[in-house]
C-alpha cells in the first residue's frame, strides 16, 4: 500500500486500520479512500488476519468528506465520491466475515460517522460524538446512513439526526443502540483493543456465519431466516473450530480455536 493516509499494522490475529489524516480530523480523499479498500481487501484474503480493529490518529475519527476534494472542479465531483469512495468501503465492510470493530477515537461526523456504523462492533470514547453533519450543507446521508441508523436507533430519532443534525454523545449514542458502548477516556485504547483481540480468539468461521445471516436478516422473512440458520449451522458444525469448543467443553478448559 503506497499511501500514508492508511496505516496498516497486525497485532497477533487482529489487523489494526488507523484513519491518518489528523491535519483534517481525518477526513477522506480519493487517496485514502481507495487506500482503504485496498487494505480491507488484504484484511479479507489473510488467513492470519481473523478480525480487524478501526480507529483514527488523533483527536478526531473522522470528519467525513475533505470538501477542498469535493468542491474541487479538477476533482473527482460528488458521484463519484460516491459511487467510487464510500460504497465500495461499505459494501467491503460488511461482505468481510471476520469482526470489525470500529473504535471511535474523536468526532465522527457526517460518512465517518456511517463508516463506524457499518462496522460490526462500534465503541467510543467517551469524549467523541456523532454527527449526521450533512443536511447542515445541503446533502442526503449516504455512506449506508440512511440504511444503517434507522434499523439501530429507530425511523424518528435517525430522522431526527439526520434533519437537524445534532451532535450526539458517545453516551448517549450507546444508551440508545446506536453503538455498543461508551468506554472512558483514559481507558479507551487498551479496552477496544483487548475486545478486537478477544474476537480474534474466537472461531472465525462461526462468527463470519453470524455475520453473513445478519446481513441477510434484512431482506429475509422469518422462515426463510430459519432455513438459512439450519444451512449455515450445518457449516459451522463441520469446522475444526466447533470440534474444539465441544471438546473443551467436555473437558472443562479453555477453548484453543484456530479460525478453521
Amino acid at each position: 500500500m503506497a499511501s500514508e493516509s492508511i496505516k496498516f499494522e497486525q497485532v497477533g490475529a487482529v489487523a489494526k486500520i488507523t484513519l491518518n489524516r489528523p491535519n483534517v480530523f481525518n477526513s477522506f480523499n480519493r487517496e485514502m479512500a481507495l487506500a482503504l479498500q485496498e487494505v480491507l481487501d488484504t484484511c479479507s484474503k489473510d488467513k492470519g488476519i481473523r478480525a480487524i480493529y478501526l480507529t483514527g490518529e488523533g483527536k478526531a475519527f473522522c470528519a467525513g468528506q475533505d470538501l477542498q476534494e469535493a468542491t474541487d472542479p479538477n476533482g473527482p465531483g460528488i458521484d463519484r465520491i460516491v459511487v467510487e469512495h464510500y460504497n465500495p468501503i461499505i459494501l467491503k465492510l460488511r461482505a468481510i466475515e471476520k469482526p470489525i470493530v470500529c473504535a471511535v477515537n474523536g468526532v465522527a461526523a457526517g460518512a465517518g460517522a456511517n463508516i463506524a456504523l457499518a462496522c460490526d462492533i462500534t465503541v467510543a470514547k467517551e469524549s467523541s460524538a456523532f454527527i449526521q453533519a450533512f443536511s447542515s450543507i445541503g446533502l442526503i446521508p449516504d455512506s449506508g446512513g440512511t440504511f444503517f441508523l434507522p434499523r439501530l436507533i429507530g425511523m424518528q430519532r435517525a430522522t431526527a439526526l439526520m434533519m437537524l443534525a445534532d451532535k450526539v454523545s458517545a453516551s448517549d449514542a450507546a444508551a440508545m443502540g446506536m453503538i455498543y458502548k461508551a468506554i472512558a477516556d483514559d481507558q479507551f485504547e487498551e479496552t477496544s483493543m483487548a475486545i478486537a483481540i478477544k474476537l480474534a480468539d474466537r472461531p472465525t468461521v462461526g462468527l463470519g456465519l453470524t455475520k453473513r445471516l445478519l446481513n441477510e436478516s434484512h431482506q429475509n422473512n422469518l422462515a426463510d431466516q430459519l432455513n438459512r440458520e439450519g444451512d449455515e449451522q450445518i457449516v459451522a458444525a463441520s469446522s475444526k473450530d466447533y470440534n474444539e469448543g465441544v471438546q473443551a467443553f467436555l473437558e472443562k478448559r479453555k477453548p484453543n480455536f484456530t479460525g478453521d
